[in-house]
C-alpha cells in the first residue's frame, strides 16, 4: 500500500531561520559550490476555538521547519521572526544518541515550498508582488539530491 505524506502550515516564525552549512563534494576552486546549505525555523500555528463556557481559547504548537538547499538560501533571505508564512512538505522523524547515551528524538516539517504570506513587523512588505524575483536565477541550486 502507498501511504501519503504531506504537511500543510499556515503559521508565524518564532526567530529568524538558523542557517547551517554542510561540505560535500564538488569544485574546489568555489567554496560555496561545496557546501550544502541548511535553514531551521520554529513556526507557530494557533487554532481558536470556544470551550464549555463558551470561552474563547488558543491553542498554540511549534514546529520546527528544515529548508534545504536552494530553499535555504531564500529562507535566509525573505524570512524573520514573526513573518507570517503557507510551508508545505513532508514529516521525517529522527533519533540519535548523545555523549551520555541518552536517546531523543525530533520530528521536523521538511519543506518542499513555503510562500511569505505578510510580516506583522513590517507591514509594507505584505504588498511585494514577486519576493522571489530578485532571488531565484539560472544559478540557484535545485532542490533535488538530499544529503540522506
Amino acid at each position: 500500500m502507498v501511504g501519503v505524506n504531506k504537511v500543510i502550515l499556515i503559521g508565524n516564525l518564532g526567530k529568524n531561520p538558523e542557517i547551517i552549512t554542510f561540505p560535500k563534494d564538488g569544485r574546489r576552486d568555489d567554496p560555496m559550490a561545496n557546501v550544502v546549505r541548511k535553514a531551521t525555523f520554529p513556526l507557530a500555528t494557533t487554532e481558536i476555538h470556544k470551550n464549555r463556557d463558551g470561552e474563547r481559547v488558543e491553542q498554540t504548537d511549534w514546529h520546527t521547519v528544515v529548508c534545504w538547499r536552494g530553499l535555504a538560501d531564500i529562507a535566509e533571505k525573505l524570512l524573520k521572526k514573526g513573518t507570517q508564512v503557507y510551508v508545505e512538505g513532508k514529516l521525517q522523524s529522527r533519533s540519535w544518541e548523545d555523549r551520555e547515551g541518552n536517546k531523543h528524538y525530533a520530528t521536523e516539517v521538511v519543506a518542499e515550498n513555503f510562500t511569505v504570506l505578510g510580516n506583522r513587523n513590517r507591514p509594507e512588505e505584505q504588498t511585494v508582488t514577486d519576493p522571489y524575483a530578485n532571488i531565484l536565477n539560472d544559478e540557484t541550486e535545485p532542490m533535488d539530491d538530499l544529503p540522506f
